[in-house]
């Protein structure tokens, strides 16, 4: 998102230079797949839509004593479009450890 930010090209030494400057210790295999899957993506799509994400809680809240609510149906199915939405950015995640 900062090199996206700063209209810079998404490129292995772009990538390899930003975690040098945040004093990461990067893996070549692992910027080179970075990049290779961020091709494909539009990240100013990405970046509105998980802004506009709604957060949803998986466990139950205290105040209902734990029964399931009449919500869970609607929670269920906002985690469903969730996981749908994910696009391109389903192995991203294993690229950072």
């Amino acid at each position: 998102m900062l090199l996206h930010s700063a209209d810079r090209d998404i490129s292995e030494d772009a990538v390899s230079s930003v975690l040098t400057a945040a004093g990461v210790e990067s893996d070549g295999g692992r910027v080179k797949a970075l990049v290779a899957s961020l091709a494909s993506v539009d990240i100013e799509e990405a970046m509105a839509t998980a802004v506009a994400a709604p957060a949803v809680s998986a466990a139950p809240s205290a105040a209902s004593g734990g029964a399931p609510s009449e919500a869970a149906p609607a929670e269920e199915e906002a985690e469903e479009e969730a996981e749908d939405d994910a696009g391109g950015f389903e192995g991203l995640g294993s690229l950072f450890g």
